[in-house]
């Protein structure tokens, strides 16, 4: 059965503001796949952490395009795409670099906007290296 997702947004609408997210997102239909947080280091690296599996570039814009590639590389394994994003949670090491994730972000999903939340966060679990983190839920069609 093919998914049915249908974007909310509020009665006074504001056409003159663009929105990088939808308000919210209902479904109606489908299988929800939740991901687990990716970052720009491998999705499989040691644990314990090894520091070799973090040789990480140092700018946000680099590190957001591994971050979208390790979750494009789940959501597909699991039958998904980015389109079918529905939400996200994104957690920043520094909230003033999330310009230059929205503009990776941007390129990445082009018009589809799934909901997102984002954080600031003192550092992240995985390494200190690691601008960003992205966890996600998205809906597939019914086997």
């Amino acid at each position: 059965m093919t998914k049915k997702i249908a974007v909310v947004h509020h009665a006074d609408r504001r056409a003159d503001v663009r929105m990088p997210y939808a308000p919210g997102i209902v479904v109606r239909r489908g299988s929800l796949v939740f991901l687990s947080g990716v970052t720009a280091a491998p999705v499989y690296h040691h644990h314990p952490h090894r520091e070799e599996d973090f040789d990480l570039p140092p700018t946000m814009e680099a590190q957001a395009v591994l971050a979208l590639e390790n979750l494009k590389k789940t959501l597909e394994a699991a039958g998904a795409s980015l389109a079918d994003l529905v939400s996200a949670t994104r957690y920043l090491t520094d909230v003033e670099e999330q310009d230059d994730l929205n503009r990776v972000w941007a390129r990445y999903l082009g018009g589809h906007l799934p909901t997102t939340t984002t954080v600031e966060v003192s550092r992240l679990a995985t390494h200190p290296r690691c601008k960003l983190e992205i966890s996600a839920i998205a809906v597939t069609d019914d086997d």
